[in-house]
């Protein structure tokens, strides 16, 4: 007699869910499959094309045939170019023994906490987060705790609010300047305050810099810059955003080089290495021009500006201006309850179908009034995807 092989799910991946960006794109893929014309305001990742000598960086890999294996953690050129690209950009000074190149920065992160978190260990978040915090910590039996940002100050975070979150079982605070998805972005002085905060109770301090060129209003910072930072500061970064290479994958992270160690163990036994003609394209887009990335910015400041007010003409709908990366994060709560949707959830899934416009709820973000709306895309598209968002609100 035949014994059947238990059918349950482990139990560690019900501690996760479906990225919620994800499941919007999804759901948008799908209903333009259908032949509706959907405005899509859910992807968070540049329209732009990946420059032309990048893409020539590539090819010549291939031609080259740099296809075989590399070391699981990158190779010795690209962790290079990535530590003397943060030193040009910042002023740190990190060897490639404290460099470790990963398969985006969403792996860099999960790495990271997977390397660092222990069950019960408290992790601190500002909220809103961006939605894979709260899912990597709770994979590794870390315990989140969510402190709220001021929404009136654009969503800022002090070290003043953090401190009452800090707790002995604190092991790491999470940190995302600009933040995705309100654009808030932290004055170096309140960062630094952050960091003494955290240094002095033996805290590690997780800074993304996913956005870090894509700043409106101030230069380019890590707070990774200040002396003695190396010890308890861990840098999640990537390409992706940078340098509209979010399908290349390449990702990478600086940090003392015994948790570099931890995660490479780990990795090794994941992904192992990334995608070696990616890597090539790398050491190109971190060694290479830099230009496309002001032309990049100058057009998403026109964006910002351009959605920003549009949002606001919107009766009962307040949105702080984002000071960084590219995402707007009205409050839509005006259309909320009544004979509305009694979430942000719901009003997004109402929206996308009766309005054909794709955005990303705010309880993915930690967030019950907002909703996320990306304006990497056309300035035609995000005149159209607000005139039907101003529609469907004022027919609630």
């Amino acid at each position: 007699m035949e014994v059947q092989a238990k059918q349950e799910i482990a139990e560690r991946i019900s501690s996760i869910s479906v990225s919620s960006t994800m499941r919007v794109s999804a759901e948008a893929e799908k209903l333009r499959a259908q032949g509706v014309d959907v405005v899509d305001f859910g992807a968070g990742e540049p329209d732009f094309p990946t420059p032309d000598n990048i893409k020539r960086a590539a090819i010549r890999a291939i031609e080259q045939n740099f296809t075989k294996y590399t070391n699981a953690g990158g190779t010795l050129e690209l962790k290079q170019a990535v530590c003397e690209r943060h030193a040009q950009d910042f002023g740190t000074h990190y060897q490639p023994q404290e460099c470790i190149i990963t398969v985006g920065g969403k792996h860099a992160i999960f790495n990271l906490t997977q390397a660092l978190i222990n069950p019960g260990d408290e992790v601190v978040i500002p909220a809103p987060y961006w939605v894979t915090y709260k899912d990597v910590v709770n994979y590794a039996g870390g315990k989140c705790v969510f402190a709220d940002a001021d929404e009136e100050q654009g969503f800022t975070i002090t070290a003043a609010m953090l401190a009452p979150y800090l707790t002995p079982r604190t092991k790491l605070v999470m940190i995302n300047s600009p933040s995705n998805p309100s654009g808030a972005v932290l004055d170096p002085e309140e960062f630094e305050k952050i960091y003494r905060l955290t240094s002095r109770r033996g805290i590690f301090l997780m800074t993304d810099e996913c956005y870090c060129k894509f700043l409106y209003d101030s230069a380019p910072f890590s707070i990774a810059s200040l002396p003695g930072a190396k010890d308890t500061v861990l840098v999640a970064g990537t390409v992706s955003k940078t340098y509209s290479m979010t399908g290349w994958r390449i990702g990478f992270a600086l940090a003392p080089a015994p948790i570099v160690g931890a995660m490479l163990k780990l990795q090794s036994h994941s992904t192992s290495n990334p995608t070696s003609v990616s890597q090539k394209a790398a050491v190109e887009a971190l060694r290479g021009p830099q230009d496309s990335v002001g032309i990049m910015l100058a057009e998403y400041r026109k964006r910002r500006d351009f959605v920003v007010e549009r949002l606001r003409t919107i009766p009962g709908v307040t949105c702080a201006s984002p000071r960084g990366a590219f995402y707007a994060y009205p409050n839509i709560g005006v259309a909320l309850g009544g004979n509305g949707a009694s979430s942000t959830l719901q009003f997004a899934e109402n929206l996308l179908q009766k309005a054909a416009v794709a955005v990303v709820p705010g309880e993915a973000f930690g967030t019950d009034r907002h909703v996320r709306i990306s304006y990497a895309t056309s300035m035609h598209e995000l005149a159209r995807g607000l005139d039907r968002i101003h529609t469907f609100i004022a027919e609630q």
